[in-house]
């Protein structure tokens, strides 16, 4: 099956469940693949997407040093299948003349390929399973009105806030 080479076009929220929805877009085209994402890997997302720096790597800033540090190379993600309303990622590592695969969540996979400049591709079947649904619609509309709030949440975040609770 053919692969579609995407990039992270936006992070909106549900305006029904106000979770975050990471949105990839189609290189030279127009199709989109929404993907439904927690709060923390949007966070982690996000704040790549802006280029926004803490003090101390987080957890996808570690992974990727990392693996630098061992010489492994990522030079692409996949996100390779929907299953059962769940999506599946592959990571590719290149070490020397060896490449493994490695199974990841997508949104862990897009925020590790955003710190090594990976490339992002999506199988065609997995477009093909994503039925059109009032999704489009609402994440254009969402676009312009959450920028302002994803900017907001930014601004103000510093790395003491990002803790998981207990």
């Amino acid at each position: 099956m053919a692969k579609i080479k995407m990039y992270v076009h936006a992070i909106t929220l549900d305006p029904e469940s106000n979770s975050p929805i990471l949105i990839l877009k189609e290189e030279g085209g127009d199709r989109t693949l929404p993907i439904w994402i927690g709060l923390l890997e949007a966070t982690a997302i996000a704040t790549e997407m802006e280029k926004i720096g803490f003090a101390r790597p987080m957890t996808h800033d570690l992974a990727v040093n990392l693996l630098k540090a061992l010489g492994v190379k990522i030079p692409k993600i996949e996100i390779s299948d929907l299953k059962d309303n769940t999506y599946y990622a592959l990571i590719t590592l290149d070490h020397g003349t060896e490449t493994y695969q490695v199974d990841a969540r997508p949104s862990d996979a897009v925020a590790m390929a955003l710190r090594a400049d990976a490339e992002i591709y999506v199988d065609e079947g997995v477009i093909e399973k994503t039925a059109p649904t009032k999704t489009a619609e609402f994440v254009q509309a969402g676009e312009a009105k959450d920028k302002d709030k994803w900017r907001e949440i930014l601004e103000n975040l510093d790395a003491d806030s990002v803790k998981y609770k207990m």
